[in-house]
């Protein structure tokens, strides 16, 4: 019965996000619908952020962590462009781990919003708990240090829970690369799904169509998208000198 209740909830929960990311189609060509419900948007997912903090992050060898920060600033620019409901939450910050990324502080400055734990696992601490369930999303999105205990953690709980998790694996590290991989395993064999930082931004963006957004998505994707964004400074860049060629021309 309660298995039954928990679908009937996820159920109404997807359908009610659907029709809010409705309004979010610029095109009338386009037709969100079409769109696999295994697509994250704005409106039905909750980010969670998990002990990006200096302490935590001295340790990390799976990738370098200039790239950790990057990715971390991607995610954390993407959430407040389309408020997307975060959670950001730190473990012993004032007497071990120290604060969180700054990448992560410029988005999300209030540090009284963070909910600081003892437990390794965040899904332990009622707090997470209960700040995730507010938000009413059927499906998260986790990231976080580090990705072999306080990720998995947290994602094995979320989804024993009834939710859609998702992990941003390049927004996560872990003591070593096959700490890190070998949790991204043991996630993906439990149904968790592994998602970039990168992909996840252009998930949630979704149409160039977008005029209202479609600035501020250039810029994120020039400051935090590496080649991607070089990209687009290029292009962006190049066209303004051949319109000033051409004027000056005529």
């Amino acid at each position: 019965m309660k298995k039954i209740q928990l679908t009937l909830v996820a159920v109404l929960i997807s359908t009610i996000a659907f029709a809010q990311w409705k309004q979010y189609n610029p095109n009338p060509n386009n037709d969100p619908a079409n769109a696999s419900k295994e697509l994250v948007h704005p409106e039905n997912h909750t980010l969670l952020l998990i002990d990006h903090e200096s302490q935590m992050a001295f340790a990390v060898e799976s990738q370098p962590i200039e790239e950790l920060r990057n990715n971390t600033g991607l995610i954390s620019n993407l959430a407040i462009l389309y408020k997307i409901p975060t959670v950001v939450t730190t473990v012993a910050e004032k007497s071990f781990s120290g604060p969180v990324f700054p990448e992560i502080r410029e988005f999300f400055p209030d540090e009284k919003t963070y909910i600081d734990r003892t437990t390794m696992n965040s899904w332990e601490d009622k707090r997470v708990v209960a700040k995730v369930g507010e938000y009413k999303k059927q499906k998260l999105v986790i990231a976080g240090l580090w990705t072999e205990v306080c990720v998995l953690s947290a994602a094995l709980s979320a989804k024993e829970d009834g939710y859609d998790v998702y992990v941003i694996t390049d927004a996560s590290g872990g003591v070593s690369e096959e700490a890190h991989e070998m949790s991204i395993i043991r996630m993906v064999q439990a149904g968790i799904k592994p998602m970039t930082s990168l992909q996840y931004a252009l998930e949630v963006h979704r149409d160039w169509a977008r005029s209202d957004m479609y600035v501020q998505m250039n810029e994120i994707a020039k400051r935090w998208g590496g080649a991607y964004g070089l990209g687009i400074d290029y292009k962006k860049t190049l066209d303004k000198w051949e319109k000033e060629h051409s004027e000056n021309k005529n």
